[in-house]
């Protein structure tokens, strides 16, 4: 038993291309994915130069101005306001110093050179204090009583709604990518075990006709066959998460024991899925590469590894799909991990996930089990 393991073992690591796919192009892609997507989210709208200007001295124009100066003044930073006499306001407008003027006026008004964000946000802003002072002047006259109430709540206005996510943890769109790149990693093990089938056929390869010969039962052979292969492809994806969590800085979830669970259970799926896929008939190898390569691109596609709002369209137009897709199963049984905590959900992707290893592991021994040759 030890022999099988130990000359299995080097076998698998001599295998430089199953190697390269199992190992080292997970890690190319998820360096390649961190510098397509570090800077999403990241960027935030600078401070906002304006002008004021004291177009006349009336009180809604001076109350207009004590509401820009606050909101320089406040935390969000959104505008840096400069008083300045209307000629120097126009100067630096056409210059592009600033990007817009605002007249503390009986009616306050804006005046921007151009369009864009930075424009909109201004007209929001005098937008949002126009309807603010239209109610105050509705209260100030049905319910004079009530106009020092109103004008607490205007001015508290910005911690009425605080923004949150679940659990209390960041939900980040981004972070779909990873997971399903970590899905397909799982799933890349089967190149390992599809070299692995093929070392079992004697019709496929030179050392699978010596090790037909021997007196090793089929069913040991697969075992230690899927067991090595296993365990190499485990430390594959250990490696891939400690370049994510420790290189990358990417934030997998406080739960790693259970990440490293379902990626141990995602590594088998893939192991197993491969020895499944060599052992399907008698198509030559190429073929069956392609095949192989097809169901876990196809797999990794449909559970958000191109697309990250892949997953949600296939949860709403055909959801048993996200059921049977093992790279689909295995980025939602992390994303319990990462985001929120959900031991149902979590438990039922892993038993899925063992259950369908279990089946190809079967279907692969079976399938072998039955060819006879000839001659050897």
């Amino acid at each position: 038993m030890l022999h099988l393991i130990k000359y299995r073992f080097i076998c698998t690591l001599r295998d430089r291309t199953s190697m390269f796919w199992a190992m080292a192009f997970p890690l190319i892609l998820a360096t390649l994915f961190f510098f397509a997507f570090s800077n999403i989210g990241k960027n935030k709208l600078d401070t906002i130069p304006v002008a004021l200007v004291q177009s006349t001295e009336s009180e809604a124009g001076d109350a207009f101005g004590e509401f820009l100066k606050e909101m320089a003044e406040d935390d969000s930073k959104i505008i840096k306001v400069e008083e300045l006499s209307e000629k120097k306001a126009l100067d630096r407008l056409k210059t592009r110093k600033v990007y817009g003027i605002y007249y503390a006026q009986e009616t306050p008004a804006l005046t921007v050179a151009s369009e864009g964000i930075e424009e909109s946000v201004l007209q929001s802003l005098l937008d949002s204090y126009n309807r603010n002072a239209d109610m105050m002047r509705s209260v100030a006259q049905e319910k004079p009583e009530g106009i020092g109430a109103a004008a607490e709540a205007i001015a508290d206005y910005r911690n009425l709604v605080k923004e949150t996510s679940i659990n209390g943890k960041e939900v980040n769109g981004v972070l779909q990518y990873f997971l399903a790149l970590i899905a397909m990693a799982c799933l890349y093990g089967c190149f390992l075990g599809f070299t692995t089938s093929i070392e079992l056929q004697a019709n496929q390869s030179d050392l699978a006709i010596r090790r037909s010969i021997t007196p090793t039962h089929r069913l040991k052979l697969v075992f230690v066959d899927l067991i090595v292969t296993f365990a190499v492809h485990f430390v594959n994806l250990m490696i891939l998460l400690a370049y994510l969590k420790y290189v990358l800085k990417l934030d997998l979830g406080e739960n790693m024991g259970g990440t490293v669970l379902v990626c141990a259970v995602g590594g088998l799926i893939g192991v197993a899925m491969g020895i499944f896929i060599g052992s399907c008939g008698n198509r030559k190898e190429g073929v069956k590469i392609g095949i192989m390569l097809a169901v876990s691109m196809v797999c990794s596609f449909l559970a958000g590894l191109m697309m990250a709002q892949m997953k949600n369209v296939v949860e709403q137009y055909c959801p048993i799909l996200n059921r049977i897709n093992p790279a689909a199963l295995i980025s939602d049984a992390l994303y319990c991990m990462s985001i929120y905590d959900n031991p149902a959900r979590y438990a039922r992707d892993l038993i899925t996930l063992i259950a369908m290893a279990a089946a190809f592991t079967v279907g692969a021994f079976l399938m072998m089990r039955r060819e006879r040759y000839d001659s050897i």
